[in-house]
């Protein structure tokens, strides 16, 4: 993987926010999937299950069409309904509350805390009522949250911990793979993630009949036979045995995510290394606050998240602004899910209810990060950054 620009690229950079890594492996990893004449769910989606178990830890693993959908099946599988309350975040993408609203449950909302941004353990107790029934942490940006005391006040309280990891591959915490730790955790392939299958996601579990469950929901709720119906030698006939949803995985989209794993490693160092080059070149540059880290965790990095203060003289919108005129693509993650005109009056919270973040968030642009950038498109950003923060 280069990390060089080319010496006759003399034109003013562009950086995109995000660049997927594919390669001809990739594609010819399709274009046999597509010559093999059977292209829907099948052996390459089981053997991607099988390697993506093993690369996390994980005792079982099932594909589906996205995170969403696997945060959905997490939950079904905890069989919530109305009434029933999930303890999550307000600083993640809506998809995490969108998945607890889908059964009728309702998110109960902790804020964060402040330096990882990650749901403060300390304040999820304190909101746990006779009707709670999971608790959803979200490993922001990549950085695993504080899961100890997470999973000590799940046991005490009987609660299920299913992990929202769209960022986390791959992350540790204390030794254990994202993947491993949980009752159930939740990773998406979209494009812009660590392991692109353009869309798609997996829940991993160590528990076998929330793994059979999960994959019978994944598609319509049929069981085992159902899935081998069109294979030589399968039956006709299936039977429905609860109720489910269209969330399988195609082997094209397995394909890709099978050779995106032997690449991973190799993602992962690149990512680690800019992030470190990002530190270096911004370290010491006054009101601006670097991602933090933590010496028991791997950080996977799918986001560079910075914090802009008024200690800099620069808006964090004038700093997007200025970043978009010199090139420089950002985004923000994440607004508060309280925020959105629909969640805010379906859930009844209100600006100020999370101090820590709303304050991140308004604070929060997100650099370009991604395996394919080169060292000096790196510094390029970097330094961007310093001189419009320091004008």
């Amino acid at each position: 993987m280069s990390n060089k620009r080319s010496s006759f690229d003399l034109a003013p950079r562009k950086i995109p926010f995000h660049q997927p890594s594919i390669d001809e492996r990739d594609i010819d990893a399709v274009t046999e999937v597509l010559r093999s004449g059977w292209i829907t769910s099948g052996p390459r989606t089981r053997e991607f299950e099988r390697e993506f178990a093993e690369h996390v830890g994980a005792s079982h693993a099932v594909a589906v069409n996205s995170c969403t959908a696997a945060l959905h099946l997490a939950l079904a599988g905890e069989d919530l309904g109305p009434g029933d309350e999930v303890i999550t975040t307000p600083y993640t993408f809506i998809a995490t509350v969108e998945a607890i609203c889908y059964l009728g449950a309702r998110p109960v909302l902790v804020d964060i805390e402040p330096v990882t941004r990650n749901i403060d353990p300390s304040a999820i107790e304190e909101r746990i009522t006779e009707r709670t029934k999971a608790i959803v942490p979200v490993h922001i940006a990549g950085l695993p949250c504080d899961m100890d005391p997470i999973l000590e006040i799940a046991e005490r309280h009987g609660l299920a911990v299913i992990e929202d990891a769209a960022h986390s591959l791959p992350a540790s915490y204390k030794g254990r793979s994202i993947g491993s730790i949980g009752k159930a955790t939740c990773f998406s392939f979209y494009a812009t993630k660590n392991l692109t299958t353009a869309e798609g996601g997996m829940v991993t579990t160590s528990n076998p009949e929330l793994a059979e469950r999960y994959r019978r929901m994944s598609l319509h709720g049929i069981d085992k036979s159902g899935w081998k119906r069109y294979e030589f030698g399968g039956s006709w006939f299936y039977d429905v045995q609860e109720m489910g949803y269209k969330y399988n995985l195609t082997d094209m989209a397995a394909a890709i995510g099978l050779t995106q794993l032997e690449k991973l490693d190799q993602f992962d160092r690149r990512r680690c290394e800019i992030a470190d080059r990002y530190a270096r070149r911004l370290h010491g540059i006054e009101g601006l606050e670097l991602p933090h880290t933590l010496p028991d965790r791997h950080h996977a990095w799918h986001l560079y998240i910075i914090g802009v203060t008024g200690r800099c003289g620069s808006s964090r919108d004038e700093l997007i602004q200025r970043l978009s005129e010199q090139g420089v693509a950002t985004s923000v993650h994440f607004i508060p899910v309280h925020y959105h005109s629909y969640y805010g009056r379906q859930l009844g919270y209100r600006r100020g209810e999370f101090p820590h973040a709303e304050s991140a968030f308004q604070r929060a642009v997100s650099l370009p990060l991604y395996p394919a950038m080169a060292d000096e498109d790196v510094d390029y950003v970097a330094d961007a950054v310093r001189r419009i923060l320091r004008a």
